[in-house]
């Protein structure tokens, strides 16, 4: 496998090539490279000049006291498991790529910034990563029915021109993605262990041959199954794809709960949730905790995407477009002519003789204000983050944080940059319910 020193140094410094001694100085997490990357970045040196440059004046000012010299010295001086490792993966068809690599999903640094991953390991067509499309996930010992389901979205999702994003693992993954593939599709499969033995694997290499198939993993492609890395793997799910699906979950535990529960706090996708009667269930509990019920019978699968900006397609409803949509619905409008953009939970509480819904906001910034409530309920959020959930410019976005601020209905946290909704002053005037509103303004 032919790779340019810029990926020999970004393989030696992140990668594991062999089962590494507990003793021994570990590869670089993401977000630790990300941390050093940047740090060489500011400094004007490539990764390439520490494979033959002075290692101790290129490091003369670095200081971390958990990436010390020592263990950047160790790493880079296992150019022979390397070039051992890469004999291996070139015979089985697999290809390396790097953050500055153009083939790199760039879904992937728009959403994680430096905590995406430095190397992705694959095989197949890797176009796909930047395609977006689809996840669908959900338990490994989901029941047949839940299978069946699966195969069935993954069917729908195909025959609709979108790829299906998913894990690769036995269950509701494996289910999505062959669901899509038996029908002429495409799938993305995000690997946390075995990317070596799936590339093999006579179920996946026929989609392979016909370039409808990407098979990526951020781990050694030799690696077992780690409960740490199947974790770690999820959000890449989320941020490759358009939209979720969750088929089937626990409450409270496991891999699909918990990156289904990281999606909805990060707001990377819109997420949807298989119908469950049970309102104990780990479904319904997603729902409530801000998830959306996919809707029964036939669906457009582009309507998953709402209120999300994507590359693949024509551009999604911004903050505007809902507040028009949100105020249609409070006017009578018919629903056809006007969709919905709240979450089934929110949805519910215009019934007759459920909780007072709030008054409409007088303006686009009051509107703003509203959904910074929610948006912020559960954590603060980057600039970044906030610009992409409301659909609106830098600019636009910066106008409205720092009035908010001024006005003490929103908060700025520092180191990094983040905004939280401020529970208003006692006495203070709200538009959206007593003691707790963001002002009158009318502009």
């Amino acid at each position: 496998m032919s790779i340019t020193s810029h990926t020999q140094a970004v393989l030696l410094l992140t990668a594991c090539f062999t089962k590494p001694e507990k003793s021994d100085p570990q590869p670089l997490t993401p977000t630790e490279w990300g941390r050093f990357a940047l740090w060489l970045k500011e400094q004007d040196i490539l990764p390439e000049a520490l494979l033959t440059g002075d290692m101790g004046r290129i490091l003369i000012n670095w200081r971390d006291a958990r990436i010390t010299a020592d263990r950047i010295r160790y790493l880079l001086d296992r150019a022979g498991a390397l070039g051992l490792a890469l004999e291996k993966w070139e015979r089985a068809g697999l290809w390396v790529m790097t953050r500055s690599d153009a083939a790199y999903p760039s879904r992937l640094k728009r959403r994680l910034k430096t905590d995406s991953p430095p190397l992705l390991f694959g095989c197949g067509n890797r176009s796909l990563l930047n395609q977006g499309g689809v996840a669908i996930v959900g338990s490994r010992d989901a029941s047949e029915t839940d299978l069946a389901y699966t195969r069935e979205l993954g069917k729908i999702t195909a025959m609709q021109g979108y790829s299906v994003v998913s894990g690769g693992a036995r269950g509701v993954d494996e289910a999505a993605m062959l669901g899509a593939l038996d029908h002429e599709g495409t799938a993305v499969g995000v690997l946390a262990d075995s990317l070596l033995r799936a590339a093999a694997s006579g179920k996946y290499r026929r989609a392979v041959m016909a370039n409808n198939l990407v098979l990526i993993s951020p781990f050694n492609p030799e690696a077992g199954f780690n409960v740490g890395n199947a974790m770690a793997r999820n959000k890449y799910i989320y941020c490759l794809a358009d939209a979720a699906i969750v088929v089937a979950t626990s409450s409270g535990k496991g891999g699909t709960w918990s990156g289904a529960m990281e999606d909805i706090k990060q707001a990377w996708v819109p997420i949807w949730v298989k119908l469950h009667p049970d309102n104990e269930s780990g479904n319904a509990a997603l729902v409530r905790a801000g998830a959306r019920w996919l809707p029964e019978g036939a669906f457009e699968v582009s309507a998953l995407f709402a209120n999300r900006p994507t590359s693949s397609m024509s551009e999604a409803p911004t903050l505007f477009d809902q507040m028009q949509s949100d105020v249609g619905t409070k006017l009578g409008l018919r629903p056809e002519a006007v969709p919905s953009t709240e979450p089934a939970a929110e949805q519910r509480s215009s019934v007759p003789g459920t909780e007072k819904p709030a008054p409409l906001p007088a303006s686009f910034y009051d509107y703003f204000l509203l959904r910074l409530k929610d948006a912020t309920r559960e954590r603060p959020l980057e600039p970044e983050v906030l610009q992409e959930h409301f659909g609106v410019s830098k600019s636009q976005l910066n106008e409205w944080v720092k009035r908010a601020v001024e006005e003490g209905t929103a908060e700025k946290l520092t180191r990094p940059v983040r905004y939280q909704w401020r529970q208003p002053k006692a006495g203070q005037q709200s538009l959206f319910g007593e003691g707790d509103g963001a002002g009158t303004s009318r502009d």
